[in-house]
């Protein structure tokens, strides 16, 4: 599990297309070095460290991970987010962050708001339907609020500690990114299809309560 809080920017060294995705990428080390097996969010995806030093580390890239996610398109010299897995007992500052992306966005405006400015992302329908204003969103794995939501499209707004210490502040219009929502919204989406399936199902075996069935026994 993360939470959002970027904790370096890292740089695309390698890119290898064998029998499948590997990337490696370059970063400056860590207090504690990273070993072979844990997991580390690039650009908000979970991905398990494969080989590394001090200084590195690559990564294999599952077919589902390439086809949801922008990793399929990261060429060397690319500048990503990372952040290692959260360890029990340590401070919570972002939100609950899974590293399972959901799907792709791209940038449609950048708008200054004094120090700030606002991102605006078109998005897939599923991902708005699954978000709330003032809820959270990880954007390439970074903990952000929605501060504008629409059918599909989000926004955010983006501090400049923020813009300077992820890839977001370089962000160019039609650049697309990672997209999680809030594992809660997920969650209540699936329960509201999951009840309204429920009651499909009551209602065409006769069981279910309509406007109709109030009609013929005069309730209206």
């Amino acid at each position: 599990m993360f939470t959002g809080l970027i904790e370096k920017v890292g740089t695309v060294r390698r890119v290898s297309r064998g029998r499948g995705l590997v990337l490696e990428f370059g970063f400056e080390p860590w207090r504690e070095l990273l070993a072979k097996g844990e997991s580390v969010a690039v650009n908000g995806v979970c991905l398990t460290v494969a080989d590394c030093d001090a200084t590195r580390f690559t990564a294999d890239v599952l077919g589902e991970t390439e086809t949801r996610s922008t990793l399929a398109g990261l060429l060397p010299g690319a500048k990503v987010n990372l952040e290692r897995a959260m360890r029990a007992g340590d401070r919570f500052g972002g939100h609950v962050v899974q590293g399972h992306v959901d799907g792709v966005g791209a940038l449609k405006s950048r708008t200054p708001r004094g120090r700030d400015f606002r991102l605006m992302f078109a998005c897939p329908r599923t991902i708005a339907a699954a978000s709330v204003e003032k809820g959270s969103i990880a954007v390439n794995g970074v903990s952000l609020t929605i501060s504008g939501l629409g059918a599909d499209w989000l926004a955010v707004d983006v501090i400049p500690t923020t813009a300077r210490e992820t890839n977001l502040g370089a962000l160019k219009i039609g650049d697309r990114v990672n997209l999680e929502s809030d594992v809660l919204g997920r969650y209540a989406v699936r329960r509201a299809e999951t009840e309204a399936s429920s009651d499909g199902d009551a209602a065409d075996a006769g069981g279910g309560l309509t406007m109709e069935k109030l009609a013929e026994n005069g309730f209206l």
